[in-house]
């Protein structure tokens, strides 16, 4: 078991390129290829060493912090370069988290198709199994690359970097990461973004902010998706709002819904003025 996010020994990491089905490695761990054409990899060993873990977790609690902290070092390390890479490109990296459900990749899809012709948008998709949300990405006509993380908790500076590496995103343009669905792990982790985008569902409790305070406080924007929903569900909007806040009083929210389309305006001009031109 890893001390620092509790993803289990023996993860598998998959890279997909959608378009081409081309195979990379990562880590420069061994490959091989499913039916269905998702390319596994491993990554563990570089830098969750569990039986160490364990070992110094047995003897020593404070050694294991040790531990923790080189880990997320090294993630740290690898993110600014990313970060580098973005800010000499100008390409706007976002990194889209949020609890299973909540609507990412609709909104997602949403936004891809209505700024078409206005916003030049790739996507890294991540998820713990399946290519599903990366073909529905596909189909939008964007480039986009499926990270599959078994069972692993959240995506890592290294695999956004052979994620944009094999995307190849242009200049003046923006990379949306959509992490694994998981409001806990993906808020420890710097993959070089210039700000985490947190999606709440109203499908879910109001009380989300304070109940996962460190996602909220890491994030620079919040978006409160399917408000279609508000008149069939208890969901106290100002509640919810009044949480955030209270968390992280700089959040930028936006109110939305990516079925009817309600309130994406704001989300897209705020997306607009992001990109330095």
């Amino acid at each position: 078991m890893c001390v620092t996010c509790g993803c289990s020994e023996g993860n598998d990491v998959t890279m997909t390129n959608i378009e081409t089905g081309k195979t990379t490695e990562i880590n420069g761990h061994h490959i091989h290829t499913l039916a269905d054409g998702t390319v596994i990899t491993h990554s563990h060993d570089d830098h969750h060493n569990h039986n160490e873990s364990s070992e110094i977790h047995a003897k020593m609690h404070g050694t294991t912090v040790t531990l923790e902290e080189k880990i997320l070092q090294k993630n740290d390390l690898i993110a600014a370069e990313n970060r580098g890479y973005f800010k000499g490109r100008n390409i706007l990296a976002l990194n889209l988290v949020s609890s299973p459900g909540s609507g990412k990749t609709t909104l997602l899809t949403r936004t891809i198709n209505d700024l078409k012709g206005k916003l030049k948008i790739n996507v890294i998709e991540g998820d713990q199994e399946t290519a599903n949300d990366a073909q529905r990405i596909k189909e939008t006509g964007c480039k986009v690359v499926q990270i599959n993380t078994g069972t692993g908790c959240h995506l890592e500076a290294e695999m956004v970097k052979k994620g944009y590496t094999e995307l190849t995103p242009e200049s003046d343009s923006i990379l949306m990461i959509e992490n694994v669905g998981n409001l806990v792990c993906p808020a420890l982790f710097d993959l070089g973004e210039a700000g985490k985008v947190a999606i709440l569902s109203v499908t879910e409790g109001e009380d989300k902010p304070i109940k996962y305070p460190h996602m909220f406080r890491e994030s620079k924007v919040m978006i409160l998706n399917k408000i279609d929903l508000l008149p069939y569900v208890s969901f106290n909007v100002e509640k919810s709002l009044e949480y955030a806040r209270k968390v992280n009083p700089y959040l930028e929210i936006f109110q939305v819904s990516s079925v009817t389309g309600e309130g994406l305006s704001s989300w897209y001009h705020w997306l607009e003025n992001q990109l330095i031109y």
